[in-house]
């Protein structure tokens, strides 16, 4: 199954379907340009390495893709000083890292991509996610409506990858 993000226009596709889609608030970018906190969203292909969904939600697990129960403790680490940076945490946590238990419900369904972390490179951009979409850009991650998740995460596998590219056609930096 192909999946693309198309980020000029923002559009997501699975297959030859295409859904609106959120991306970083400042576009797109290499992955050389790539650097933290800039909100920038990585060219490249990724590939999805296991979801992460809230209890009690609307989405069933994947049923051939890694996945976990979302606790509310868990973090993602994005300071480039710690030794866990782009890695999954606990809070509390000594150095800076993003909380993936969220009251906006933008992380109810989280994918985690294979951006940057093998191994993980300091300072060139963590927490890099396929997750729901709100009403903002992202800081750099990949956002989708609920129903596009809903229909999406049975249709997963630990061979999925998301391509992002700026044009359908476009030659992709390989990540």
């Amino acid at each position: 199954m192909r999946i693309v993000a198309e980020t000029d226009p923002s559009l997501f596709h699975v297959e030859h379907e295409a859904f609106p889609c959120a991306i970083g608030r400042s576009g797109a970018c290499s992955v050389a340009d790539k650097r933290e906190g800039d909100g920038f969203t990585p060219l490249g292909r990724w590939p999805i390495r296991a979801a992460l969904l809230r209890p009690g939600g609307r989405f069933s697990p994947p049923a051939f893709l890694p996945w976990r129960w979302l606790r509310p403790d868990d973090g993602w680490s994005d300071s480039g000083r710690d030794p866990a940076y782009n890695r999954p945490v606990r809070h509390p946590h000594v150095f800076s890292a993003e909380r993936m238990w969220r009251d906006d419900g933008r992380y109810d369904a989280v994918l985690m991509l294979g951006y940057n972390d093998d191994p993980p490179v300091p300072d060139r951009g963590s927490a890099i996610f396929l997750h729901l979409r709100g009403v903002l850009p992202t800081e750099g991650c990949i956002a989708i409506d609920y129903e596009v998740m809903e229909a999406l995460l049975p249709r997963l596998t630990s061979a999925s990858v998301l391509e992002i590219c700026r044009h359908i056609g476009d030659p992709t930096p390989l990540g």
